[in-house]
């Protein structure tokens, strides 16, 4: 029988630093996806979330 793999948990900073970066837009999703182990759709949510945080001032 095999295990379940684990899900990653991130904190916040460390989404908010993936999503700053994609924000930015000099490297594509898929780019920084791979640098940092994430998968591109992962990295576009929080995108958008640092985008609306960034709107709403919530940061």
């Amino acid at each position: 029988m095999t295990e379940k793999k684990k899900r990653k948990v991130h904190s916040p900073e460390y989404k908010a630093k993936v999503g700053l970066e994609a924000l930015k837009g000099v490297k594509t999703i898929n780019e920084i996806g791979q640098e940092y182990g994430v998968h591109p759709v992962q990295v576009g949510q929080w995108k958008n979330w640092v985008s609306w945080a960034k709107s709403s001032n919530a940061v």
